[in-house]
């Protein structure tokens, strides 16, 4: 959307950015809440169960009957906590696992009323730093609950959470050098639209696809180190439920518990949505009919991408068993780490003699 200048496109300007303010936090929790309810499903059939089946039609009311039970739960906070930074943490946690998907765009440019604004809250240059400095706080979260809690086990899943999600942010930052090399920008929407078009007619112009492997190797040590940073498995040592009875938030109940693991899964959608825009061309696709379905194509492509990737969370959940943490550890510094860097230093070089 342009710059507002006159009364009437400052007026506009509000009202269409309030507008997709409350439809994409209105979406995201939506997502969130049937991705809690697809993992018990998907997970139960992999192991041969029903998976939620009794709350409404193929248990599809399910995450409206687990919001009411945390709303309605009895709220206890232990006396011995500390109990400032103890009731900041989820909010911290919660708060910004939200805000970065303000500068994700999960469409083009549309016009509506006359109005021609983006499908994103905000389109800005640095859309991709935002994303990263934003969430490397939400550890900070992890870390207080689990040192406010007062509670053994609650603070060794906060020390393991933090020197997990340092030790894979290193890794998770330095894959996507590669894709910022080639595309030149940090702008979210701006690396999409260099991702337009085909090679030879018909294979997409993906960065998965650019110098091919380079950057498929990019995106893989990409996905694995944010599996980490997301703690899910194998990487869920900090809230391992058979050694920590549930890690950082062992100690916290009703809505305070909720939060955590809303952000959680928020991560996750925030996680697939980057790999969908930096890797798989983010709403690019055939777009065709008439003026609303070219409007809707792009968001469904990159819905369907964002799928995939959640699909793949909850795959990986129900088949892998959990890292040893020493093997955690070891796997981020000696084998993520010199394998981003090794992408990069190559990189580079091939794109210094071709250009």
């Amino acid at each position: 959307m342009q710059a507002p200048s006159g009364n009437l496109d400052v007026v506009t300007f509000i009202i269409a950015s309030l507008v997709k303010i409350v439809v994409v936090l209105g979406a995201l929790l939506t997502i969130v809440a049937y991705t809690v309810w697809l993992e018990r499903k998907l997970v139960g059939r992999m192991q041969n169960r029903w998976g939620p089946s009794r709350v409404g039609p193929f248990g599809l009311l399910q995450p409206l009957a687990d919001g009411l039970k945390f709303i309605f739960k009895e709220d206890l906070t232990p006396p011995y906590v500390d109990r400032p930074l103890y009731l900041l943490a989820p909010i911290l946690s919660l708060t910004t696992a939200l805000i970065s998907i303000a500068v994700v765009p999960f469409g083009n440019t549309v016009t509506v009323a006359g109005v021609t604004t983006p499908l994103q809250i905000t389109d800005t240059q640095v859309g991709l730093l935002i994303i990263l400095g934003v969430t490397s706080i939400g550890v900070y979260g992890i870390a207080l609950a689990g040192w406010s809690s007062n509670s053994k086990y609650s603070l060794l899943g906060s020390l393991r959470a933090s020197a997990q999600m340092v030790s894979y942010e290193v890794a998770l930052g330095l894959s996507l050098i590669g894709v910022l090399i080639l595309t030149g920008t940090f702008s979210l929407s701006g690396i999409v639209r260099a991702q337009q078009g085909t090679w030879f007619g018909f294979i997409p112009k993906w960065n998965i696809f650019h110098l091919f492997p380079l950057q498929l190797i990019a995106f893989f040590t990409y996905l694995t180190a944010a599996f980490a940073e997301t703690n899910r498995v194998p990487f869920d040592l900090p809230e391992a439920e058979t050694e920590l009875v549930a890690g950082y938030h062992t100690e916290y109940s009703s809505m305070k518990f909720a939060m955590f693991f809303m952000a959680e899964y928020a991560n996750m959608v925030t996680v697939a949505c980057v790999a969908s825009l930096l890797f798989l061309g983010g709403w690019t696709g055939p777009v065709f009919g008439p003026a609303l379905l070219r409007a809707l194509l792009p968001v469904i492509w990159f819905l369907l991408r964002v799928f995939v990737f959640l699909f793949l969370y909850i795959w990986i959940r129900g088949t892998l068993p959990r890292f040893r943490y020493d093997q955690l550890m070891a796997f981020s510094w000696k084998v993520l780490l010199p394998l981003a860097m090794a992408n990069i230093i190559v990189t580079s070089l091939v794109v210094a003699l071709t250009s």
